[in-house]
């Protein structure tokens, strides 16, 4: 089976390969937004799982919004971290103390979110009375790049031997 990053690098190649000078002048710019890429099309992924999950929660079966937000968010953060881990941030962490260490840095990191979204839920749907959907909607946006930020400079950042 191919690898997300082996069906980028091949649509990459089929866009430039016919251009005179286009591949050796976009291959330094792909390679340099690649995994910026890789993480659009992966939280694209988490994006639905959590509206989709969220909205099943509270809309379908009628839970409370924070209720359903945290449930949502387990789903999305599962997905999320095999995502981010395997192809994106291509981690090659060795052991099992390595992957716990990589694991309890991403749920930290996603949990901060979480509390910044709820809060967002809350003021915004139980306190002002905005619509339920659209406040969830918007507030992911804000949620997947401070996760980019948590994930790229702390939980994945490449280290130093």
């Amino acid at each position: 089976m191919k690898k997300p990053i082996d069906i980028l690098d091949r649509v990459f190649d089929w866009c430039f390969r016919n251009h005179p000078n286009g591949y050796k002048k976009m291959y330094p710019i792909y390679m340099h937004y690649r995994e910026l890429a890789l993480y659009g099309i992966f939280g694209l992924g988490t994006f639905i799982i959590s509206i989709w999950t969220y909205a099943l929660f509270t809309e379908a079966f009628g839970w409370a919004i924070l209720v359903g937000n945290a449930l949502s968010w387990l789903f999305a953060t599962a997905f999320a971290f095999y995502t981010n881990r395997k192809f994106v941030f291509i981690s090659h962490a060795k052991g099992i103390k390595a992957f716990l260490l990589q694991l309890w840095s991403f749920s930290v990191g996603r949990m901060i979110t979480l509390g910044i979204e709820e809060a967002m839920l809350f003021t915004f749907v139980v306190q002002i009375g905005l619509p339920n959907m659209p406040v969830k909607v918007c507030s992911q946006f804000i949620v997947i790049a401070l996760n980019y930020v948590f994930s790229k400079l702390i939980v994945f950042r490449k280290r130093k031997k």
